[in-house]
């Protein structure tokens, strides 16, 4: 028992020195505002946004003004095409036109 308290102990202490441990990139900027890195394969990779606020925020918006169009019956189905097609839209406008190459 006081072995296995011991190991529990010493990988406690390893635990924190992880983050350590990973590679950090430095980040370039270009003249348009897109942060990019050079990777260890010598090609240059770009960050940006993955798009999901605008995913969310569209599929909102998209279901409501879905809603409000589809005026007959249930409505549910007006809500649902509205909600697929704002979060398409949604995510695309987030993403923006930027291009990784």
């Amino acid at each position: 028992m006081k072995k296995i308290m011991l190991a529990l102990a010493a990988t406690s202490l390893l635990a924190p020195a992880a983050p350590a441990f990973a590679k950090e990139r430095r980040y370039y900027t270009s003249d348009n505002g897109v942060r990019y890195w050079k990777g260890d394969d010598g090609r240059y990779y770009c960050k940006r946004s993955n798009g999901t606020t605008g995913l969310i925020v569209g599929a909102a918006a998209g279901a409501l003004l879905g809603r409000a169009v589809d005026t007959r019956g249930e409505r549910a189905t007006g809500t649902i095409l509205g909600a697929a097609a704002g979060a398409l839209v949604g995510r695309q406008v987030q993403r923006g036109t930027v291009k990784c190459r």
